[in-house]
């Protein structure tokens, strides 16, 4: 599959993010099973708590729109938006896709259009508490 829509869409979102206190952009792009894309940008608040990851934001928008079938989701991040490294999801974003993704669900990491890596959610999240626990 060409994830190119999906990357350029989570870099995008970099611009929205809103982080006076860490300076860490972090952009996401869900694609839902119909082929929309909802992006997502992290949202800081001074209490630090209050703040929202760029994966939950996604998830929330589209879950708040009525869609719950999800296919991939890309996650990109850095300082400044300068993203160097891959920027994996944090376990409360990984507990979210738990509860909302099917396992073929796929979680794209990426550093630009090329250089991307991609991981079932068993493989970040093995063993998670779910329904049926």
């Amino acid at each position: 599959m060409d994830y190119t829509e999906l990357i350029r869409k989570a870099f995008d979102m970099l611009n929205y993010s809103y982080v006076p206190y860490s300076h860490f952009t972090v952009g996401a792009a869900l694609l839902c099973e119909d082929g929309t894309i909802i992006g997502g940008c992290n949202i800081e608040n001074a209490a630090y708590g209050p703040s929202n990851c760029a994966e939950r934001t996604a998830i929330f928008k589209a879950v708040s729109e009525g869609r719950k079938d999800f296919k991939a989701i890309c996650v990109v991040g850095g300082k400044d938006k300068n993203v160097t490294d891959f920027c994996p999801p944090c376990g409360v974003c990984r507990q979210v896709m738990a509860e909302f993704c099917k396992e073929n669900f796929q979680i794209i990491l990426a550093k630009d259009e090329k250089n991307y890596k991609i991981y079932t959610l068993d493989q970040l999240l093995p063993e998670r508490f779910g329904l049926d626990s």
